[in-house]
């Protein structure tokens, strides 16, 4: 046999036991030829401690809380996505009652969200995604949709930080709230990006994703869903902000083409009307140009 566990779960006060005895009966199989791995486990996450008041719940200090009774009052979606926003895994975790109303409340987002949508496509088309022929703000809510999946993506797979893409997906939620045209490309571009959502939330919010997933008309079940894949393409700037200064201070701040050259980029910035008022009267001793991030221009 070849390869341990991939990943071993598990708290702190394990390693006297459970992981002292892995390794032990880990070893005297690879002694005696019946396996080839050195360890048990690949990897090892250690999680924290849930708390409540400050110390570890236990119920001969009275601090435990009901999970069925937060169940029965949020549901299960909150609760879990609470738990996993609330801390990095591997810290402890203070209870919070605040913090489950704040999961409610994005739970209940994205079912605004898609609901609205919804409403939207039974009145106004929805045409196949066409990336040559989108708007400034449609490939702005496009790269702002791959952006938050190439995060998630090694948020949980790789850092195993949920919180930070629990954090990811509300800041996405809320652009693409704030994002209500109608016309076909942005029905296109609003559909992928709740695909997108739904399908990086089901992990964590499972029984929500699967109602809104069937709820757009797919048949089969979102559990059986394949990972979404980052278009790179997406990520492409058309514009950047370029920093502008004189002498080292900063002057201006201006968005050019990312297609501008470094003279087209000078002369840009030395147009400016914020440059002008600290150039003026003043000889340009040197411009030094950082493509798609600085311009600093020297005077005397």
């Amino acid at each position: 046999l070849k390869g341990g566990v991939d990943q071993y779960i598990g708290g702190i006060e394990h390693a006297i036991l459970h992981l002292l005895y892995a390794r032990f009966f880990n070893k005297l199989l690879r002694d005696e030829g019946l396996i080839e791995n050195d360890e048990p486990f690949n990897n090892l996450l250690t999680q924290g401690m849930v708390l409540k008041d400050g110390a570890k719940m236990s119920k001969s200090k009275g601090n435990t809380v009901d999970p069925a009774e937060m169940i029965e009052k949020y549901g299960a979606d909150t609760v879990r996505l609470f738990i996993l926003f609330a801390a990095p895994p591997t810290q402890d975790l203070e209870w919070s009652d605040s913090g489950l109303e704040g999961s409610y409340r994005f739970v209940t987002k994205i079912y605004r969200l898609v609901s609205n949508f919804i409403s939207d496509s039974q009145s106004h088309a929805i045409a196949s995604l066409d990336t040559d022929a989108l708007n400034k703000a449609q490939k702005d809510i496009r790269q702002k949709t791959h952006q938050t999946l190439g995060k998630i993506t090694d948020d949980m797979s790789r850092r195993h930080s949920f919180n930070t893409a629990i954090a990811a997906l509300m800041e996405l939620t809320n652009a693409l709230a704030k994002f209500k045209d109608t016309d076909e490309q942005s029905m296109a571009v609003r559909a992928e990006s709740i695909d997108i959502i739904l399908k990086s939330l089901s992990p964590i919010t499972p029984h929500i994703c699967h109602y809104l997933w069937s709820a757009l008309g797919n048949e089969a079940a979102i559990i059986n869903e394949t990972w979404p894949n980052t278009d790179e393409t997406a990520l492409t700037q058309d514009e950047v902000q370029i920093i502008v200064q004189v002498n080292g201070k900063l002057r201006a701040k201006l968005m050019l083409s990312t297609d501008m050259d470094k003279a087209q980029v000078e002369f840009q910035a030395l147009a400016d009307e914020n440059i002008v008022k600290f150039t003026e009267g003043k000889s340009v001793v040197k411009v030094i140009v950082v493509p798609n991030k600085l311009v600093n221009i020297v005077v005397k």
